[in-house]
C-alpha cells in the first residue's frame, strides 16, 4: 500500500474519532454541538473505523439508528469498492 495512502488513513481515522470524543464533551457540558453531516463526512472519507471505534468506546450516537446502521453502512461500501478496484 501507498505510504501516503496509509498516512492519510491513520489521519482521518484518528479525526473521525477525535470529532466523536469532542462532539461528546459538547453534549456532556450543552455546548454548540458537531453536525451530525460532519460526522458522516469523516467516516465517508474513509474514517469509519475510528468513527464506529469513538461512537462506542465514547457511547456517543450508540442509540441513533442512522449512526448504528449508517457508519457499518459506509464501512461495508468503502470495503466493497476496494475489493472490486483490486479484483478488477
Amino acid at each position: 500500500m501507498n505510504q501516503y495512502v496509509l498516512i492519510y488513513l491513520v489521519a482521518i481515522n484518528l479525526i473521525a474519532f477525535l470529532a466523536m470524543l469532542i462532539d461528546k464533551r459538547k453534549a456532556k457540558m450543552g455546548d454548540r454541538r458537531t453536525k451530525e453531516a460532519t460526522l458522516f463526512t469523516f467516516v465517508f472519507m474513509g474514517g469509519w473505523i475510528g468513527g464506529i471505534a469513538g461512537m462506542y468506546v465514547f457511547r456517543h450516537k450508540t442509540k441513533k439508528p442512522l449512526f448504528v446502521v449508517g457508519f457499518p453502512a459506509i464501512a461495508i461500501l468503502q470495503i466493497a469498492l476496494v475489493i472490486a478496484i483490486v479484483t478488477m
